[in-house]
């Protein structure tokens, strides 16, 4: 954690480098790009979350970050291994092979430079656990990587990456509208992992959806999240500075 609080807001950064979202949207330009992660540190956001699945992601974050100098130390940098992206054919696809995840971890950090939490994409009951993947991960440490997680998306692959043994981290899906890993919160509380919650808000249809009030669709959303027991970040996806300073200030009048 980068502070004292159990539960902080962090950004995820997938619409940065492709369509995604509801509405599957395009990505933000360079200009809007830089503002919302400008943003985002003005408003003391300080958890990214990015991965080369994510399209220009990972490139457009490192390129913001080799210009922070000093303030590089602040920011909790967050990304992944395991799901890859397809220029050409302008889409990802999972390869948990040793020579992929090593090649895709040494041009993550090419990228981004030092990496605070690498976490296995698509991780499942199969592939969390095993040596291969557990290799790669050992490989990371010598490249400066102190913690590792998993990124699940149903409960057998959160207790598989939990009784691992090696994670210090589990990202999942969770919002009013897909509660299915809800046991996860518990799964990670009582293995001492700290959790980041993806996709709060559904995608943005909790948000967009026609005849939701918006703004209160996000407090019931982020009130229901922090009624779950846990430490770590809940990750909003939005690419809009202004969005970003609403869910924050959401955010904040609800903490405690």
């Amino acid at each position: 954690m980068s502070g004292t609080r159990p539960v902080e807001l962090g950004l995820g950064l997938l619409s940065l480098g492709r369509r995604w979202g509801y509405r599957a949207e395009p990505p933000p330009s360079e200009a809007d790009g830089r503002r919302l992660l400008d943003t985002a540190l003005e408003l003391g956001v300080r958890c990214f979350d990015t991965a080369p699945a994510y399209g220009s992601s990972e490139k457009r974050f490192g390129a913001f970050l080799s210009g922070l100098g000093s303030a590089r130390s602040s920011v909790f940098v967050a990304t992944k291994l395991g799901e890859h992206w397809d220029a050409v054919r302008n889409t990802s696809f999972t390869d948990h092979s040793p020579d992929a995840l090593r090649r895709s971890l040494d041009e993550s950090v090419r990228l981004l430079g030092h990496i605070d939490l690498l976490q296995v994409h698509k991780a499942t009951a199969a592939n969390v656990g095993s040596p291969e993947v557990l290799r790669v991960l050992e490989y990371a440490g010598t490249l400066g990587v102190s913690r590792v997680g998993a990124s699940v998306s149903d409960c057998a692959g959160a207790e598989a990456a939990c009784a691992a043994g090696v994670y210090s981290f589990l990202q999942f899906p969770y919002n009013l509208l897909h509660r299915t890993l809800e046991p996860a919160f518990e799964l990670a509380a009582r293995h001492g992992l700290q959790v980041l919650v993806n996709r709060p808000f559904a995608m943005g249809q909790l948000l967009q959806e026609e005849g939701r009030d918006a703004r209160l669709s996000m407090r019931e959303s982020l009130t229901h999240i922090l009624g779950q027991r846990f430490s770590g970040y809940v990750l909003t996806g939005t690419k809009s500075p202004e969005h970003l300073r609403q869910t924050l200030d959401a955010f904040r009048s609800l903490e405690g």
